[in-house]
C-alpha cells in the first residue's frame, strides 16, 4: 500500500520495514535531468556502488539511439533484466564481504531511465509470464529477486522531475553521448509518471544536487533504516 509521507513536497515513498539487509536504488527520469550526478553523488554519502544504466546497453541499442531511433519494448527488455542481474550480483558479493557490524549500507545504487512502470516492475524484479512475455506475474512480494533463503531485495527509485525547456537546454551541452536531444520528446511522450507507486521518491530538478541528495537520505533513513555518511 501506498503511504504520502509528511515530506516536503514532491516527495513521496511507500512505508517499508527497516532494517533489510540489502536494496536496490534505481536513479531515475528522461535524459537530461541529471541521473549519473544525482545517483553518484548519493552512491557516495550511502557508501554504495554506482552503476552507470546506459553503460550496460547491448552495442545494438547504442547505435540504434545514435542514429535518432528511439528503442521499443524489445530493446528494453533484455538491458531492464541486465540491470537488475548487475544489481543482484554486486550484493551478493557485498554479503559475502561484509560483516552485519561493518557500519556500511549493503546495496547498489544505478542510473536508468525506466520510463514505464512495466519497465519498474522488471527492475523489481517481478517475473514476465512465459507465455506472453509483455505481462508480469503479480505478487505481494514486490522485491521480488532473492539472493538468498532469508534475504531479500528492495526496490527504490528516485524520480527526477523536469520541464522539458530545462532538459533540452541540459542534452545539448552533452558532447559526445548518444542520446539525441531531438528524442527527448519521445522520451516525455513516454514516460509514465512513478508518482504514486510504492517506494517511489520525487526529487525536483530544480534543486541542487546536494539538496536532492539531501531529501533522498531523509526519506530512506525513516522508512529504509540506511545510514548517511556524507
Amino acid at each position: 500500500m501506498v503511504k504520502q509521507l509528511d515530506l516536503p513536497m514532491h516527495t513521496y515513498a511507500s512505508q517499508s520495514s527497516p532494517g533489510f539487509s540489502s536494496a536496490l536504488i534505481v536513479v531515475m527520469g528522461v535524459s537530461g535531468t541529471g541521473k549519473s550526478t544525482l545517483g553518484t553523488a548519493l552512491a557516495e554519502a550511502l557508501r554504495m556502488p554506482f552503476v552507470e544504466g546506459d553503460d550496460l546497453h547491448p552495442k545494438a541499442n547504442v547505435e540504434k539511439m545514435s542514429s535518432g531511433q528511439p528503442l521499443n519494448d524489445a530493446d528494453r527488455e533484455p538491458w531492464l533484466e541486465l540491470i537488475r542481474r548487475t544489481a543482484i550480483r554486486k550484493i551478493e558479493e557485498q554479503q559475502q564481504h561484509q560483516t552485519e557490524d561493518s557500519g556500511c549500507n549493503r546495496g547498489v545504487v544505478i542510473s536508468c531511465s525506466a520510463l514505464k512502470k512495466y519497465y519498474r516492475d522488471i527492475l523489481r524484479g517481478r517475473q514476465r509470464q512465459p507465455d506472453n512475455p509483455s505481462n508480469l506475474l503479480r505478487s505481494n512480494d514486490v522485491e521480488g529477486a532473492h539472493l538468498g533463503p532469508d534475504i531479500v531485495v528492495p526496490t527504490y527509485f528516485i524520480f527526477i522531475d523536469g520541464t522539458r525547456e530545462l532538459l533540452m537546454e541540459r542534452m545539448e551541452k552533452r558532447p559526445g553521448h548518444f542520446m539525441k536531444a531531438s528524442m527527448l520528446d519521445s522520451q516525455i511522450n513516454t514516460l509514465e509518471s512513478p508518482v504514486g507507486e510504492e517506494g517511489v521518491i520525487v526529487v525536483s530538478q530544480y534543486d541542487s544536487t546536494h539538496e536532492q541528495v539531501r531529501k533522498v537520505k531523509e526519506v530512506l533513513g525513516r522508512i529504509a533504516g540506511f545510514r548517511s555518511f556524507g
